[in-house]
């Protein structure tokens, strides 16, 4: 509660405002600013679980094939994470 808490009442609080701040040029790119930086972000975490998580041929494979069955397929990621775990349980 103490981790997640605080966001989602920051976000509930300041959602009717969001619409009148995109009205003030400043703010505006203030808040363009904070997506972008939020996205960089986003991205380097998953840059570097990448690498930690992606460390021989099976994983690399087991990537692989998860990325094209939910890009291609629209399977549901919570059956590509069961799946991925049951292949490793079988390999160790």
């Amino acid at each position: 509660m103490g981790i997640f808490l605080p966001g989602f009442l920051l976000v509930a609080v300041s959602g009717p405002l969001i619409p009148k701040l995109r009205r003030s040029p400043m703010a505006g790119a203030v808040l363009d600013g904070v997506v972008v930086g939020s996205l960089t972000l986003m991205v380097v975490v998953a840059w570097q679980l990448g690498r930690a998580a992606i460390t021989d041929w099976l994983t690399a494979l087991i990537f692989v094939a998860s990325a094209v069955a939910l890009l291609r397929f629209r399977l549901n990621s919570a059956w590509l994470i069961g799946g991925a775990a049951l292949i490793g349980l079988m390999v160790t």
